[in-house]
């Protein structure tokens, strides 16, 4: 029997996917000013220790959240704006090399 009960269950954690966002939504959250990040096709294994908020230029990606079945995944590629839950640790399988931008939330600093 599975146990759903647990509180720090990564299930709680989820990977929102807003596909082909508008041109004026990607003005408004500044993306071209963020830091880029890519990588080549493979495996990894990632923690995100903050909300990570990336825009993909290019590439494939199905991410595996920790402790779930092979079956459940979270798609995204080129186009997507994708969030990601600070805590969630994943497996990323990239089929296509990866190219984006990305932002991490920073409860620390304001941004005025």
């Amino acid at each position: 029997m599975a146990t759903e009960s647990n509180p720090s269950s990564s299930h709680n954690l989820r990977i929102v996917v807003e596909s082909n966002p508008s041109e004026s939504r990607l003005t408004e959250l500044n993306i071209k000013c963020w830091p880029k990040w890519g990588c080549s096709p493979g495996k990894y294994q990632l923690k995100f220790d903050a909300e990570e908020t990336c825009y993909l230029l290019r590439g494939k990606v199905k991410a595996y959240p920790k402790g779930s079945s092979s079956s459940e995944f979270v798609e995204f590629g080129a186009g997507d704006l994708v969030t990601i839950p600070k805590g969630l640790s994943c497996t990323w399988d990239v089929s296509v090399a990866v190219d984006k931008y990305y932002k991490f939330e920073s409860n620390s600093s304001s941004s005025s």
